[in-house]
């Protein structure tokens, strides 16, 4: 304790803390109105030009410069309603789901109201006009944050910038979950950079495994002189029971004199946002969690999600089946599909279609190929090199169009389009209670598992990302995972 003390008391290593932090936040934050601007101005010009100007016909309808004053209005006011929804707080900016929600949520105030006012005074403002800016701007505006969000999620990877630094304050255990949760996604906005673990402690770094030590600066008195240590942005508090109420209440007092914010971690695993209801009772602040939502309306949403999506990619895919089919025949021996039982919804048996990409019986080799199964975990059988697998195979694979047959399985309900990976019957065998909740759920053809590495991912990562998606599913981010997918699968990300 005394080496750490020595360690904050020193003049030399202070780092004074800048008059605000992060500034890159609010940076960030103006260039996104920047991005915003070029958005919507793309948007309406390209409605104004193709409505009046580019599409013949249609430009005696209305002449060209009078709706110069329209769309001057609806460009002024969709700026200030994305402004008033906070789509660029520093709370949400790079957050994923959350931002584009804003930004649609935004944009749709702005197209309700306009069809609504243009209802009530009769302005008569030209339907064709709103339906190309309509989607036009959620296009331009969707691929604008897009684009911001990967150059600072390559500055983050590549520079280390766009970055907080954070303080962790709770037990070992704690520190440890919580440093582990940030260093899985490495593109995140937080780091951690050292710790303060109340009680008596001598220790001067704290091991995290698959991430390394962090330095420790004392128990949670010490918190401030931490801060100041390592030039800190945000002090995290996790499980702890010796910082009371009051105690964090202190801390935020003091944390506010130096501009760094404060973030208190619930301690709630794999609970997302949507689910956390903030609600005052008795002058205290109580985090309410909602009960997931497998049943009613958002499952029947579900259901139609996927009968419309697999039946078009059934139909407007069918010639590279067929494709994919003929090839498979004059190459190899032995059926076009592979058949396999799956466990599905409830832990209800089905068969799941899939092109055959290796040999004929493959599966009574596999004995042979167990001493090398590359699987972290031991579950699952995963190998890089599979001498079983065709050359064609090999190519399916790589793209994923060995899958395309399971959207017959999501047509026929075995299946949804977004999921839970599904798994084998001995693979069920070995859930416990908590795996088991897999089951909850339709497995899917993609999923959190898909977009997050496949066959790289430990037998550990693929169940706590399967059961974080059975507790938050949406249709938000069914659809962001979808459009993950497309990136996943032409990156080859852990196809074997």
């Amino acid at each position: 304790m005394t080496a750490v003390n020595d360690r904050l008391e020193s003049p030399a290593e202070v780092v004074p803390i800048p008059e605000t932090l992060p500034t890159w936040q609010q940076r960030y934050s103006r260039r996104l109105g920047a991005v915003d601007l070029v958005g919507v101005l793309l948007a309406v010009g390209l409605a104004h030009w193709l409505r009046f100007g580019a599409l013949p016909g249609l430009e005696s309808v209305y002449k060209y410069s009078n709706y110069l004053p329209v769309s001057i209005a609806i460009a002024v006011i969709w700026l200030l309603t994305l402004s008033i929804n906070h789509s660029r707080s520093q709370r949400i900016i790079g957050s994923g789901a959350e931002e584009y929600r804003r930004v649609w949520a935004g944009t749709a105030a702005v197209f309700g109201g306009v069809a609504i006012v243009s209802m009530l005074l009769k302005l008569e403002i030209a339907r064709g006009y709103l339906m190309i800016a309509l989607p036009a701007g959620i296009v331009f505006l969707g691929l604008g944050r897009w684009a911001a969000r990967r150059m600072v999620v390559r500055a983050r990877q590549k520079h280390g910038h766009y970055i907080t630094r954070v303080i962790v304050v709770g037990s070992a255990s704690a520190v440890r979950d919580l440093t582990k949760s940030l260093a899985r996604e490495p593109w995140s906005e937080y780091q951690v950079v050292g710790a303060c673990i109340p009680g008596r402690t001598s220790r001067t770094e704290l091991e995290v495994p698959g991430v390394g030590a962090i330095p420790t600066f004392g128990d949670e008195s010490n918190v401030v002189g931490a801060v100041t240590a390592t030039n800190s942005h945000a002090v995290a508090i996790t499980a702890t029971e010796r910082l009371d109420g009051r105690g964090i209440r202190n801390l935020s007092w003091e944390l506010e004199k130096l501009n760094v914010d404060l973030l208190v971690s619930p301690g709630v695993v794999d609970v997302a946002g949507p689910r956390l209801q903030m609600r005052p009772v008795a002058g205290l602040p109580l985090i309410h969690v909602e009960k997931p939502q497998y049943h009613g309306a958002k499952r029947f949403q579900k259901r139609l999600f996927d009968t419309v999506f697999s039946g078009m990619v059934l139909l407007c895919g069918l010639p590279v089946l067929v494709a994919i089919a003929i090839a498979i025949k004059l190459t190899s021996k032995g059926p076009i599909f592979y058949r396999q039982e799956r466990i599905g919804l409830d832990g209800e048996p089905f068969e799941m279609v899939k092109f055959r990409t290796m040999v004929d019986g493959a599966d009574r080799m596999l004995g042979q190929l167990v001493e090398l199964n590359e699987s972290d975990g031991g579950v699952l059988f995963k190998m890089r090199s599979d001498p079983r697998i065709t050359p064609v195979g090999r190519f399916l694979r790589k793209y994923s169009l060995d899958e395309l047959p399971q959207f017959i399985n999501v047509f026929k309900r075995d299946m949804s389009v977004v999921g839970p990976r599904p798994p084998l019957a001995s693979e069920v065998k070995s859930y416990d209670d908590h795996a088991k909740r897999r089951l909850l759920v339709r497995p899917g053809i993609t999923g959190l598992w898909q977009v997050s590495g496949r066959s790289d991912l430990s037998w550990e990562d693929s169940v706590r990302l399967d059961l974080f998606y059975v507790e938050n599913w949406s249709m938000i981010s069914d659809l962001l995972i979808a459009l993950k997918t497309v990136r996943a699968v032409l990156s080859h990300s852990g196809a074997y």
